[in-house]
């Protein structure tokens, strides 16, 4: 039983003597986790002060920093556990617990595959004769053998009157795209390109922000047998340059300007100076104001009137999307998305984050980051609708936006909850119809989270941890589990790992190794050795499979669910990016005064997105804002300004092994037992 709490410290929350009591009896007639279920879902409101929220919560789980398994934030009513996506497929196989359900699938992983592919009505113009085949081993599995398809034509399965689109125009009203208007546009882009001369296979860059036109473009591309690159709008020239090159670019689509409140940032002069190909644009206001380098062409005389298009037929194995990822190396992986991975995306919305037809999908992102294309696949083939807001979504206007487009799935990095805690722009507004959020990109923090869940009246967070490689998540959450603050309950559907210490053993804390085969993990990277990168000096099981490196350092909790505690190597998540300390150290030399730096990454003391510190050596006596201003500014030019500089520690000497390099463990223990 918990101890009733004093009214005169609820008082101090603003809470009358008979709140109080009403909270005192609550708590003592039931167990904490069914008093929090009580108080969150009936008492607590998210006009009342956060403060209070989490006082009550710390109250009745008095240990849940230190094991966060035993305070469950959100616990799942009886009509989730019932009618939820995940609880009907559980039904239809007899299984009893996600657990079980979770192991069948990887188990009977051609039968799990085949199933989720009627589930999502996944149209083939040629039917595949094997589910999936392993030609040499588990490391090369080829999926939907002699399939012949195009991923487009299941995008457009719901009604032609279901709204597909919701955005904001540029006079900030909300605007509305039915999957019927959808098709026609993306159907015009098809022929454009066709008439434009490209053609099947040739590599086709998007590199502007997430606009309804950005997800036309990235759809009429791959209906037409084309592949998408990837490449986010917040790069540098000398980043958008290398992935240009990495890829063979035949053609780019971008805007003039980036618009970001009232500021209009240039993008087409940006990209002018990456040397790029022929590069199509569009308007972020009315109409293109800026002059056209000769060959260039207006997005309006680019435009094809043609609405009629019969998408290309593909490969199963065949790309349709190029993405890029930082690795452990200065040189960004180009990961190829394959038809076939999209399924694994739309998989895991559908199981995990529980989406269906008629729900509205909101997740700040770019179609440079795995995030947006997820989006785009997670919606339409579950036939509910994308929410479009291209703006910055640290501002109110954004909260609106989700407010007013009567949002059911709200997408986050960690880093933005915390500024909004921060801020309180977020705060009094109607997010009633949020069913479900969901965390990826970084570590979060779990007192942020609490803050988020109360945002909306306490609905769950499914935390979401996967990579580009991926085509989705390997660790996640179901909305049939108790929802625990940071915490992942399962393995992703159709997929396994394990985690081992540093003798390659499997231990209840340690490296993730994932275990092949599994739909949408890559079997090929553009520019780089596939097999040294993921497979190469790994061990095998104990049963002697195969066993796959990705990198992530997690810990199982005593009740079965995990906590990411980082990346295991030198590599780093900034802002939901992955980027190492090799690029980030690169980036900065050359400031006045400075000899030699390390890039590390500290973990607050209370968890939550990493924080990007710097050692810099130097034997003069310098002013830290100075140099710190320095090496911001040329991160921001060199590589990406949504890494933000948390600290700079000036020293005389940087630890180093025999062989010269960095011991970078050495300073991150340093400075996280220092600050």
């Amino acid at each position: 039983m918990t101890l009733p709490i004093e009214p005169e410290q609820l008082k101090k929350f603003g809470l009358t003597e008979e709140q109080a009591k009403q909270l005192n009896t609550i708590i003592q007639e039931q167990p904490p986790a069914l008093a929090w279920k009580k108080i969150s879902s009936h008492i607590l409101k998210p006009s009342m002060p956060f403060a209070l929220h989490l006082f009550l919560f710390s109250s009745l789980f008095s240990k849940w920093r230190t094991h966060p398994e035993a305070a469950p934030a959100w616990i799942p009513d009886q009509e989730t556990m019932t009618n939820s996506n995940i609880s009907l497929f559980m039904k239809e196989l007899n299984l009893q617990s996600v657990q079980e359900l979770q192991e069948w699938s990887v188990d009977h992983y051609k039968e799990f595959w085949q199933r989720v592919i009627q589930k999502l009505n996944i149209k083939f113009k040629k039917p595949y004769t094997e589910i999936c085949h392993l030609k040499h081993d588990t490391e090369f599995p080829k999926w939907l053998v002699n399939a012949k398809w195009n991923i487009i034509d299941s995008c457009f399965d719901a009604p032609s009157s279901s709204i597909a689109v919701t955005y904001l125009d540029n006079k900030n009203q909300i605007q509305k795209l039915s999957y019927g208007e959808l098709h026609l546009r993306v159907n015009q882009v098809a022929n454009s390109l066709i008439k434009q001369g490209i053609t099947s296979g040739d590599a086709i860059a998007i590199i502007m922000p997430m606009t309804v036109e950005a997800v036309v473009i990235y759809l009429g591309i791959i209906a037409m047998g084309g592949i998408v690159v990837s490449i986010a709008d917040s790069f540098s020239s000398e980043e958008i340059s290398t992935r240009l090159k990495i890829t063979n670019t035949t053609a780019i689509f971008t805007q003039d300007y980036i618009l970001r409140g009232t500021k209009q940032i240039p993008l087409y002069e940006k990209i002018l100076a990456a040397n790029p190909p022929k590069i199509i644009v569009l308007p972020s206001t009315e109409k293109i104001i800026i002059s056209l380098r000769k060959g260039d062409i207006e997005w309006k005389n680019f435009l094809s009137p043609n609405t009629s298009f019969t998408t290309l037929a593909r490969d199963s194995m065949d790309p349709c999307n190029i993405l890029f990822s930082s690795g452990t190396t200065a040189v960004p992986k180009a990961i190829p998305w394959t038809h076939s991975t999209i399924i694994k995306a739309a998989s895991d919305a559908y199981f995990h984050q529980n989406i269906q037809p008629h729900d509205v999908l909101a997740w700040p992102t770019n179609l440079g980051w795995m995030m947006g294309p997820w989006l785009i696949f997670a919606a339409l083939l579950n036939k509910a609708t994308i929410a479009i807001y291209a703006d910055t979504p640290n501002e109110r206007p954004f909260g609106e936006f989700i407010q007013n487009a009567d949002v059911t799935m709200l997408g986050i990095v960690p880093t933005l909850v915390s500024a909004w805690r921060h801020s309180h722009v977020m705060e009094n507004l109607d997010w009633h119809k949020i069913k479900v959020f969901s965390s990826t990109g970084e570590c979060s923090n779990s007192e942020d989270m609490l803050y988020l869940m109360s945002l909306a009246g306490y609905r769950p967070i499914i935390e979401y941890c996967g990579g580009t490689e991926i085509g989705g998540a390997y660790v996640t959450s179901t909305v049939i589990e108790p929802n625990y603050l940071s915490v992942f309950s399962t393995a992703a559907l159709g997929t396994r790992f394990l985690l081992l210490n540093d003798k390659g053993e499997p231990d209840h804390l340690g490296e993730v190794a994932l275990v092949p085969p599994a739909l949408g993990l890559s079997t090929q990277l553009i520019n780089a050795d596939h097999h040294q990168i993921y497979f190469d000096h790994m061990p095998k099981s104990p049963d002697g499979k195969l066993l796959r490196r990705h990198g992530d350092l997690l810990e199982q909790l005593p009740n079965k669910t995990y906590r990411v505690l980082g990346r295991a190597d030198d590599t780093m998540n900034l802002s939901g990016i992955k980027i190492s300390a090799a690029e980030i150290e690169r980036a900065i030399t050359g400031v006045e005064g400075i000899v030699e730096s390390a890039a590390i990454p500290a973990t607050p003391p209370a968890s939550g997105p990493t924080q990007l510190i710097i050692f810099a050596v130097t034997d003069q006596l310098l002013e830290k804002n100075k140099i710190m201003y320095a090496m911001q500014k040329k991160i921001n030019h060199h590589l990406n300004p949504l890494f933000k500089i948390h600290d700079v520690i000036f020293v005389t000497e940087l630890p180093k092994t025999a062989s010269n390099k960095i011991m970078r463990r050495v300073l991150k223990n340093q400075y996280q037992t220092t600050h």
